[in-house]
């Protein structure tokens, strides 16, 4: 799989579909390293593959020559600006040096990739630095040549580490280098939520009777999540259509939109978009596979809304010493972008000797988007931050008085 990777490793679309076939196979692809990979992809043992560097869009065939040639000379790379030191910058510039952060070949040099971005100007200023005192033959006052020459740059000029970038933004950098998302899935995000809204996973999905009915007219009802990989949009004689091929990691499977149902949600057919289908499962004889034909379709913080009993936030006595006051203002400035949704917020209250759950007015009722529980997981802690399905949503007297409504 090494060689056949390597020889199609010009195509990002062959490679794509290779790794899947590895997935499939048990072998594992390991990230590109630049103290590990070779220009080809290579092998590290028993069914493991490791990236080759030359798939790395941007990185040219002169700057991989060149890590690779530091690298045989001086050992492995320690940090990044030992790095940047060894290598030659006129070969491999910031632009490459960024995309081999944003795909992971430079992981085991900091602490993660968020701070290697932002410690990248730095490296590169002292790294350029060095080169022109080198070759000058002179040391600057303050001995900052020598200090990098040993690998060892002053850590009060460095900038300290960042938090990792979100999963989104991490694996959107994987997509764009790579081609395909390496180190995880946009759909594993949602895992938690999936099993309220969808009634199987792809791999899961047959036409058995056993498993779900038989084929034809009587054919079964499925929903089902995954991200669009492929988007095909096209005109039959009974009028326009469109279909899509989602993957949820499981697997994948092609759903076609016909007439109405295309032109109503024709708006949400994106590539690298999670969406949850309804539809009904067919097998298609001209592919050989499961298929379906789709009947609604949500992108996955609409159908979260929709379906969701309320999001609750977990907060204990530790969470108050900041002072009530605080606590709500930055709760309020939190959820006001968000306002005027559907879904319900509860507060789950815990302290020693007592506990209470808190129901919201319908004033605070939130659209609960992907950016809002972003918002509250910093502010208050990924664990303290829940979307709760499955439970009867609270139904409030809207004819009330504004006053009741607020108590409430």
């Amino acid at each position: 799989m090494a060689a056949v990777l390597s020889a199609d490793m010009d195509n990002t679309d062959k490679v794509v579909t290779l790794i899947e076939e590895c997935r499939g196979m048990q072998i594992a692809v390991d990230s590109p390293n630049v103290n590990r990979s070779e220009y080809m992809f290579t092998t590290s043992g028993p069914g493991q593959v490791v990236y080759g560097l030359g798939a790395v869009k941007g990185v040219g065939l002169a700057a991989i020559e060149g890590i690779l040639e530091a690298r045989k000379q001086g050992g492995t790379f320690k940090d990044l600006f030992e790095f940047c030191r060894r290598i030659d910058l006129r070969k491999a510039n910031r632009r490459v040096l960024e995309a081999l952060i944003r795909a992971g070949a430079l992981d085991t040099l900091g602490c993660n990739r968020a701070s290697l971005m932002n410690q990248l100007p730095l490296a590169l200023q002292m790294a350029e630095q060095y080169h022109e005192l080198q070759a000058a033959g002179q040391n600057d006052l303050f001995g900052m040549a020598e200090d990098m020459d040993q690998g060892t740059p002053d850590l009060q000029v460095v900038p300290d580490d960042r938090d990792e970038w979100d999963d989104e933004i991490r694996l959107q950098g994987e997509k764009e280098t790579l081609g395909l998302y390496l180190t995880g899935h946009p759909v594993d995000r949602y895992r938690s939520e999936l099993g309220h809204l969808v009634s199987s996973r792809i791999a899961d999905l047959s036409l058995d009777e056993k498993a779900g009915g038989p084929r034809g007219r009587n054919a079964p009802s499925v929903t089902i999540a995954g991200l669009v990989v492929a988007v095909r949009h096209s005109r039959t004689p009974r009028g326009r259509m469109g279909s899509v091929v989602l993957d949820d990691r499981s697997g994948r499977i092609e759903a076609a939109l016909f007439s109405e149902t295309y032109e109503e949600y024709r708006e949400l057919l994106a590539s690298d978009q999670v969406l949850v289908l309804s539809g009904q499962l067919s097998y298609d004889e001209y592919r050989g596979g499961l298929s379906l034909r789709a009947n609604k379709l949500w992108t996955f913080e609409q159908a979260r809304e929709q379906n969701a009993s309320w999001l609750q936030l977990g907060l204990d006595s530790r969470a108050w010493r900041q002072g009530p006051e605080r606590l709500a203002g930055e709760l309020e400035e939190a959820l006001r972008p968000f306002l005027g949704g559907q879904c319900p917020l509860h507060i789950a209250y815990r302290r020693s000797g007592a506990r209470a759950r808190l129901l919201l007015g319908p004033d605070w009722r939130v659209t609960p988007t992907d950016e809002l529980l972003k918002r509250l997981q910093r502010l208050f802690g990924t664990e303290r931050v829940e979307v709760v399905y499955g439970r009867p949503r609270p139904q409030f007297p809207e004819t009330a008085a504004p006053e009741q409504r607020k108590r409430a």
